[in-house]
């Protein structure tokens, strides 16, 4: 059994690669949850969402988000009427999030529409929130305090950020399914996720951190950073204003207390020993995934790799 660590479009992309060299009936994905946001009246879970229209086929490759060819009337129409509509969300994509709002109001858990929307969409893998409870990823600037979706669309990360807060983390539990997947996995892939607003929310969830310690598979990651920089997203520039080096060697340092092995791309081979000082085994390869090939090249990289795994 495979159990990964998710955000949204760096991770959709391998676990897409993933999907196809491993059976989807022993693929776990533990999915951020700090993203999600109410817009419109709508519980809106964007890396669920993500992860779901990638493996179902139905996202828009070329932003990694919403559905493909989807039209966006009701929104225009909403901004007619003069509601904010900064955050873009698609007439089918609307369906989504109405399905799990009318779930949720009639006493559904997050975890169990989730599982709803994966089977009606025709998917196998086990997707599972991090949590089923209140969890919101906040950005503290100089002037104030806002929701994540906040800082990442409407202010485009224009921000200067102060701190990163979890709010709701100290009460938190992890959904159905997460400690389990974690204690019982072969192997545990953290994706190439934003370290602090994806993969931390995460580690957050109270037992997490402490399962990944304790538990016997092999834990690897793939580092969302590339020659000091990042593929998408604002990672970089929250990790610089926190004061966080803003390369694979600060993150592999965020995932020391309980990784194995960490993977980098070969521009950072240099950084191999740092790592290695931090008691993890380090590997480098080519981590970009510009094509379906590179997302099955990338994923079988990582299975094999750890598959070998020697301490270092």
């Amino acid at each position: 059994m495979i159990t990964t660590l998710a955000g949204g479009v760096g991770a959709a992309k391998l676990l897409d690669g993933l999907s196809s060299i491993v059976p989807p009936e022993k693929l776990t994905i533990i999915v951020n949850t700090g993203d999600d946001c109410e817009f419109h009246g709508l519980h809106v879970s964007p890396d669920i969402d993500i992860i779901i229209y990638t493996l179902a086929g139905l996202v828009d490759e070329e932003k990694g988000w919403g559905i493909k060819n989807d039209t966006f009337n009701c929104l225009e129409m909403l901004k007619v009427y003069g509601h904010e509509t900064w955050f873009k969300l698609g007439d089918r994509d609307l369906a989504t999030h109405i399905h799990r709002t009318m779930m949720l109001r009639s006493g559904y858990r997050l975890s169990e529409v989730t599982k709803d929307i994966c089977t009606r969409l025709g998917l196998k893998q086990r997707i599972i929130p991090m949590t089923d409870d209140y969890f919101a990823t906040k950005i503290r600037t100089d002037n104030e305090t806002m929701h994540f979706q906040e800082y990442l669309v409407r202010r485009s990360s224009v921000d200067v950020i102060r701190e990163i807060v979890y709010d709701g983390s100290e009460n938190a539990k992890p959904a159905p399914g997460v400690i389990e997947s974690i204690m019982e996995a072969e192997i545990v892939i953290v994706c190439p996720s934003n370290p602090l607003v994806s993969i931390g929310t995460i580690l957050a969830v109270k037992g997490v951190r402490q399962a990944l310690r304790e538990t016997k598979a092999k834990k690897i990651a793939v580092s969302p950073i590339i020659g000091g920089t990042v593929v998408k997203g604002p990672a970089d520039k929250m990790m610089r204003y926190l004061g966080i080096e803003v390369s694979a060697l600060g993150v592999a340092k965020l995932y020391a207390d309980f990784l194995d092995v960490f993977v980098m791309d070969e521009v950072d081979a240099s950084l191999v020993h740092d790592v290695e000082k931090l008691g993890i085994k380090a590997v480098t390869t080519n981590t970009l995934m510009k094509t379906k090939d590179d997302r099955v090249r990338l994923a079988k990289f990582v299975l094999d790799t750890a598959l070998t795994y020697r301490k270092a």
